[in-house]
């Protein structure tokens, strides 16, 4: 990497830092509130260590020229970490402050930047074995950093910062988003951050309104339709054992996993454009498949058939969207229905949506390919075939190349999702089998957070850092992880 590239590089980092400023102010608010007065001076700090952040970055280098797709790509593998390592400060610096056994895990950093990683990519695994102990004011940080993170930090910074020279269309591309709302990518992201709001409100009332209290409401409506998961008791949703609360939050879960393109061409003509889309009827059927495949496999293991149902709906559906809230023990299940769960984890929503995955758009792309492939095999040589894909239909040399980038992308994810499965599986209990290590890396590397218990404060430093690693390229989709690899051992 040039030396130019790396002043683009760093200027732009410098408009992304104090977004954990401004989020950081924000919760002082909160603290205020409920009069945690020790949580001020945290906050405080972080605002301080942002803001400082971005202006040694910006100052020196705001003359740099104009971003290109390689620099957006930089910032955006680059910027995560960054962030990630600025949202843990509140974690550290307030367990330092309360007594010793109540926030312990996150004591450890490397527990506070697992659980900031976690937050901010939108993953939901946690250190925090009794989120229902914590201040309020870190049950509130850590809904808000998963409801930033899943929008995108960059969407947020393009949404409330646009610098001079910053390339809103490379930054928008590189955090793993294309779909538009708008010609203007500036346009694009602040209308999806007024549909985002819309039903973070709406998804809170709605669970008030089923039983729970306002302020568990408040969280859980903030991370389910980010499909984050992070949630303020030890057991989940299942602490309220309440059927309409699960059912209004499996609602919540596909709406999140759904494209903000699609929320916004239903809120304009009709919430018949959902069947209408391709991605959101290949979500709705394969959330039904696997409902019954997981029920019926729990039934034949022993389950009763309405329990069976029950809990197989809530924990397929919260895989596919990639949410992670849970209402079963899941390490209890057998390790077929493990594997559906991880099979559905590593899918994922649809693309531009806040669910994580390989995406329902690529999956489709593959099996779609299949058959096209076989059509060109018995066509004429030199016959263009075009693939449909729904209504659509894609020229041959259009309909190639997209089947290449999603057989490539697919191909680096499990890939690297191989690689976790390898290390982890030396650094995890006895106690867990191989199942139980694919399904907790492909919840991490899927962004989802559900956990068969090897996620755990006492878990080596090691471990926690590959799964940290996991959630960093799932988030991203890989290509700007290694374009950060690439620049930083090739310098090119």
């Amino acid at each position: 990497m040039s030396r130019t590239d790396l002043k683009i590089v760093l200027r732009d980092l410098g408009w992304l830092a104090p977004v954990v400023g401004i989020m950081a102010l924000l919760s002082i608010i909160v603290a205020v509130a409920f009069e945690e007065w020790y949580a001020l001076w945290p906050f405080g700090l972080t605002a301080v260590a942002s803001f400082g952040v971005g202006l040694s970055l910006y100052f020196p280098f705001r003359n740099a020229g104009v971003a290109r797709l390689k620099h957006g790509l930089l910032v955006a593998a680059v910027g995560w970490l960054l962030v990630s390592t600025l949202g843990a400060l509140p974690f550290y610096l307030i367990s330092a402050r309360l007594i010793p056994g109540t926030v312990y895990p996150f004591v450890d950093f490397a527990a506070a930047f697992f659980e900031s990683v976690s937050g901010y990519t939108g993953t939901g695994l946690t250190m925090a074995t009794r989120p229902d102990l914590l201040p309020q004011v870190l049950q509130w940080w850590r809904s808000f950093i998963e409801w930033v993170g899943g929008m995108g930090v960059i969407v947020l910074m393009l949404t409330l910062i646009v610098g001079p020279g910053t390339s809103a269309t490379s930054l928008y591309f590189a955090e793993a988003r294309s779909e538009r709302i708008h010609p203007s990518v500036v346009s694009t992201v602040r209308t999806m951050w007024w549909i985002f709001t819309l039903y973070t409100v709406a998804s809170a009332v709605a669970l008030w309104g089923a039983g729970m209290p306002s302020w568990e409401a408040l969280n859980h409506a903030m991370t389910g339709i980010s499909t984050g998961g992070f949630t303020v008791w030890p057991d989940s949703i299942a602490h309220y054992d309440s059927v309409a609360i699960e059912a209004i939050t499996i609602v919540i879960m596909l709406a999140g996993a759904i494209s903000f393109a699609v929320h916004y061409r239903a809120m304009q003509r009709g919430p018949g454009i959902f069947l209408l889309d391709l991605q959101t009827r290949w979500l709705l059927g394969l959330s039904l498949l696997g409902i019954v495949l997981v029920g019926a496999e729990n039934f034949f293991n022993g389950f009763p058939a309405g329990l069976s149902l029950r809990q197989g709906a809530f924990q397929f559906v919260s895989a596919l969207t990639c949410t992670g809230f849970q209402t079963a023990s899941v390490h209890e299940w057998s390790d077929t229905g493990k594997l559906l769960l991880s099979m559905a984890m590593v899918i994922g929503g649809a693309a531009g949506s806040t669910a994580g995955g390989i995406k329902i758009m690529r999956l489709v792309l593959l099996v779609r390919g299949v058959s096209w492939r076989l059509k060109k095999i018995v066509s004429p040589g030199g016959a263009l075939v075009p693939m449909r894909l729904g209504r659509e239909l894609i020229p041959d040399p259009e309909a190639a190349k997209r089947l290449e980038e999603a057989a490539v992308l697919t191909f680096l994810w499990l890939g690297f999702l191989f690689a976790g499965v390898l290390i982890l599986s030396h650094l995890v209990p006895d106690e867990f089998g191989l199942a139980d290590v694919v399904f907790e890396v492909a919840s991490a590397q899927g962004n989802v957070g559900l956990s068969v218990g090897i996620t755990h404060p006492t878990m080596p430093t090691v471990a926690k850092l590959v799964l940290c690693f996991n959630m960093w390229i799932g988030r991203l989709e890989i290509i700007p992880i290694l374009m950060f690899f690439r620049a930083l051992f090739l310098r090119r």
